[in-house]
């Protein structure tokens, strides 16, 4: 049996290979942003190859994907239209009151995906308790058909008011589309987002009609051509809450996997805390395009019930929001091939990067501007002869030449000061970011490890950990193609929700047991749509506040019979959670639950194959030398250089160093040492006194 999981980046494709009794097989292609299958079968092929089996071997493919993501940042979905109440036309224009920047008078909101002139709207109304206020009028609803069957729309989204309470007229619209026009795609809000607040339900409909054509092409294409190369069995893809789907679901509620690559990383994190004794992560994923953080609480990722796509400088409300559960992250602009320029005299890091087309200047690859990857290898801290376990070479002389035109000379700076000047940019940057993730949503970074994969992560991480006040890094086995073992590691998930606004009182105990059982009717429908013969682990969750309270919190549910006792059950758990989030709770507060979550796992043989590390017969002592520059000597130092393959259990090194992964660089500055876990982990002492 053997699994192929692979994740698409900006710059790179990562894979990784496992089999039962083999030790797994990691690999990193340039992505082809173009067509990204290009990337995929070559790396795919190749690992074939170096494995010696065929592609009829392959149990399982996983795959981590940013196709959804990219298509809403650069707006380049299909054309959508959106069909609404009649009076609401405007909601994706008005969206909401507050402002991410208050003082800024020029400030834009972010733009919809659908043009104002694609905004339809039928007579009809539904209350919020689900009645039906005003029938749906047959002659509305036939003068949209006729306006949509007269344009060029590939794809819709029916969101009407209070439809998550009573979903009978979008169910009437969409009848009334495919009697028509059969071959039109239609994505319904009651089944998308059946939560309530208009604009953000909206947004999200919008959002999974907007890239639901992109999103169908390319898996089934994905597919088709895996299956040409011989795969026998169906893909499953990451989504953003973390676990996998069919891509039959993917296919049809892309909204899902908006965040997958950056999820399956998180996954991996949490495995590798608990590895290594620790439940308090913050995770740390700097690939060639982006940086991403986000957590881990008491050894579980958290989750967030609604995110933003394509934030502006990390400022809430800057984003289009999406009403789905997805695994909490920021992601920023600072990856390995994020620009660097100079202006009014400071360094500006991105967000704009090269990509892997043409990429860094030291690719050699037609890449014309300075980029951090440039910057680190005039450091030092890149080994030109051994980038991507050498499949690239390295050329320092150009990455020279662009960091002193680009930094040097605009600032007047020595090219090794102008490259550490990009580096330390680049850390202010995500050390930001850091912070958001971690001391502004209540995190005392002091108790918190983090968790540094991805192929540039390593490379930055102890700095940013220690200005942070994080007094341990964990460098995971595996590191450069994090994100694709955390695939591997991942399971089968569903998660079903929907909204109803409910007092909690002991006689509501028949109306949550009846929500749970429709939850459990749309959980069973899309775990038999998986296709996966396990038996589901199921768990309870919901979003409760104190009544008169306008936004709500997590809450994990008793998963117990719903009896008259349950409510008593619920109300428990809310103050304790209430309790651990702002120190307090009320007593004698009246408790309403907003939105209530079932979520199924399915605890498959495949996610517990070994991908563990194998230790070297011998540890040996370190690789070679070369000077390195590092701020606390102001200079080039002659550095000790480590081939990580040869580092056994316990192995201490002690900085200045560089560790040396095929797929990753690992930096110990001064004063800070490192050693090798039992699992193959490197766990570096930043010296912070926690």
């Amino acid at each position: 049996m053997w699994r192929m999981a692979f994740d698409i980046g900006g710059t790179f494709t990562d894979f990784v290979l496992a089999g039962v009794g083999e030790a797994p097989r990691f690999l990193k292609v340039a992505s082809t942003p173009n067509d990204p299958s290009v990337a995929v079968i070559a790396g795919f092929e190749q690992l074939l190859t170096d494995a010696g089996i065929s592609a009829s071997s392959i149990s399982t493919v996983l795959h981590a994907t940013t196709v959804a993501t990219n298509a809403i940042i650069e707006r380049k979905g299909r054309p959508t239209a959106l069909v609404t109440t009649a009076g609401f036309r405007d909601v994706l224009l008005i969206g909401r009151q507050k402002r991410y920047e208050t003082y800024d008078l020029y400030m834009d909101k972010p733009p919809p995906l659908v043009a104002r002139r694609n905004v339809l709207e039928v007579t009809e109304r539904v209350g919020p308790n689900g009645e039906i206020e005003t029938p749906i009028d047959l002659a509305s609803l036939n003068a949209m058909v006729d306006s949509l069957a007269e344009s060029d729309i590939e794809s819709v989204a029916v969101s009407l008011l209070h439809a998550y309470a009573n979903p009978t007229h979008e169910r009437v619209i969409k009848d009334a589309l495919h009697a028509r026009l059969p071959n039109l795609l239609v994505s319904l809000s009651s089944t998308i987002s059946p939560k309530f607040r208009e604009y953000e339900r909206t947004s999200t409909t919008v959002a999974n009609a907007y890239v639901r054509p992109i999103v169908a092409d390319y898996i089934s294409q994905l597919q088709s051509t895996l299956s040409e190369r011989g795969v026998e069995n169906e893909m499953f893809i990451m989504q953003s809450a973390g676990g996998l789907i069919s891509t039959a679901i993917a296919i049809e509620e892309p909204i899902r996997i908006v965040e997958s690559g950056p999820a399956a990383g998180v996954l991996m994190s949490a495995l590798v805390g608990t590895e290594s004794g620790e439940k308090s992560i913050i995770t740390f994923d700097m690939g060639g395009t982006t940086a991403k953080l986000g957590a881990v609480d008491d050894g579980i990722p958290a989750i967030t019930p609604t995110f933003e796509v394509d934030p502006i400088r990390y400022r809430p409300g800057s984003g289009l929001p999406i009403n789905v559960p997805a695994i909490e992250l920021l992601e920023i602009g600072a990856g390995g091939g994020s620009i660097a320029r100079a202006e009014f005299g400071v360094i500006h890091i991105g967000p704009e990067s090269a990509g892997a087309d043409p990429g860094p200047i030291c690719y050699g690859l037609g890449g014309q501007r300075t980029t951090i990857t440039d910057a680190n290898l005039v450091l030092g801290y890149l080994n030109p002869d051994f980038f991507n376990a050498g499949a690239m070479q390295l050329d320092v002389h150009a990455a020279k030449t662009g960091v002193e035109r680009d930094i040097g000379q605009p600032l007047h700076l020595e090219v090794d000061r102008a490259a550490w000047g990009i580096h330390a940019a680049a850390n202010a940057n995500m050390e930001k970011a850091m912070r958001i993730v971690s001391v502004e949503r209540g995190r005392d970074p002091r108790q918190f490890s983090l968790v540094a994969f991805g192929g540039a992560g390593p490379v930055h991480a102890a700095r940013l950990a220690k200005s942070i006040g994080i007094p341990k890094v964990i460098v995971p086995f595996g590191a450069g193609v994090g994100s694709a073992i955390g695939l591997l590691r991942a399971e089968p998930k569903i998660d079903a929700s929907i909204t109803r606004v409910l007092e909690i009182v002991p006689e509501s105990h028949s109306s949550i047991a009846d929500i749970y059982l429709k939850l459990k009717q749309q959980a069973d429908h899309d775990l038999r749509r998986l296709g996966v013969d396990a038996a589901p682990n199921w768990f309870r969750y919901g979003y409760l506040r104190y009544q008169g309270q306008g936004y709500e919190i997590r809450v994990d549910l008793p998963l117990v019979s719903i009896n008259s006792d349950y409510p008593d059950g619920v109300c428990r758990a809310f103050h304790d959670a209430y309790a651990r989030n702002y120190g307090y709770h009320d007593p004698l507060a009246t408790i309403e639950a907003v939105d209530w979550h079932l979520v199924a796992t399915l605890k498959t043989p495949e996610a517990s194959l070994d991908l563990g590390w194998r230790a070297p017969g011998e540890s040996s002592d370190s690789l070679n030398n070369r000077q390195v520059w590092f701020p606390e000597n102001a200079n080039f130092v002659n550095t000790t250089i480590y081939d990580r393959r040869n580092l056994g259990e316990n192995h201490l090194i002690d900085g200045p160093a560089i560790v040396e992964d095929p797929e990753a660089t690992i930096v110990i500055p001064p004063a800070m040492s490192a050693t090798v876990s039992s699992q193959g982990h490197i766990i570096i002492d930043t010296g912070v006194n926690p």
